[in-house]
């Protein structure tokens, strides 16, 4: 029963951390902004990098503004991580095998649900194929973007421990997923365990599906308070950051923002060695 708790609680924790993320993100004070074409969202003009900038006298005009254009742009960094495809694509096998994989555990996740509900022949055998696919995928791409930081000289400089550390932790996730449910998938024994879980039973698991879930559930605990959370901030960094181009004009809420950002100064010091030498970050 206490791992029943403990699996709940850090799947509770895991969407608590991440909602407060977000807020944290979403109030922080304004961004410099960077001005960097294309921005999907200017109509007509993104394909070629232009700007409402080449009208005269833009201010007095209305802007056209496609929001169609920002969520696809958006989709395809979120489904197929486009900017690393283009930019270093012997990395992007490896990390798209990963997160697809992921997303595909995701997915098994919600079918197992599912099928509790609805233990149709068809759910039982869809949810293991998804599952298996899920747990190959994301190994796979796991244990080669850990071979790439160790052996690449180049990764290896701007790897840190605790890129390191994450990377484990997720590997000895899956690994152990890979022993504990392996057999249970097969059988549709994995859904059971989901519907103790739902429905707040003692879990009747034996070494290996207990030390995965323990494994688990600490990773839905560190994922969102650790640098793996860019599932948030990418939204706020590609959105708010990298497309933000809203004009500063007289009365909006650009302006609005600016003046509470000069009026709100930050207060802490800036670490770095050629500021950290007496001097005050506002001096």
């Amino acid at each position: 029963m206490v791992l029943s708790i403990y699996v709940i609680l850090s799947v509770l924790c895991f969407i608590g951390f991440s909602s407060y993320k977000a807020w944290k993100y979403a109030t922080m004070p304004m961004h410099s902004r960077l001005d960097l074409y294309p921005v999907p969202k200017e109509a007509g003009r993104a394909e070629y990098g232009g700007s409402y900038y080449e009208e005269t006298e833009w201010w007095a005009k209305p802007r056209k503004v496609s929001h169609l254009g920002e969520i696809k742009d958006m989709l395809m960094e979120m489904l197929f991580i486009k900017k690393l495809f283009q930019n270093q694509r012997k990395l992007w096998w490896p990390s798209y095998s990963f997160h697809l994989g992921i997303y595909f555990l995701f997915a098994w996740t919600i079918l197992l649900v599912i099928s509790v509900a609805w233990p149709a022949t068809f759910i039982v055998y869809l949810t293991s194929f998804v599952g298996i696919v899920g747990f190959i995928l994301a190994f796979v791409g796991n244990v080669v973007l850990l071979m790439h930081r160790v052996f690449e000289q180049d990764l290896k400089k701007y790897t840190t421990p605790q890129e390191y550390f994450n990377l484990i932790l997720i590997l000895a996730v899956l690994v152990t997923g890979i022993y504990a449910w392996s057999g249970s998938m097969i059988s549709g024994q994995a859904g059971q365990t989901v519907g103790q879980l739902i429905s707040l039973q003692a879990l009747e698991v034996g070494p290996a599906l207990t030390i995965h879930l323990v494994l688990l559930g600490f990773m839905f605990f560190y994922i969102p308070l650790s640098k793996m959370n860019h599932y948030i901030g990418k939204y706020f960094t590609f959105h708010k950051v990298l497309w933000d181009n809203d004009p500063n004009l007289p009365g909006s809420k650009v302006e609005q923002d600016l003046q509470e950002a000069a009026a709100n100064p930050p207060k802490t010091k800036w670490s770095a060695p050629h500021m950290n030498e007496g001097r005050d970050l506002n001096a």
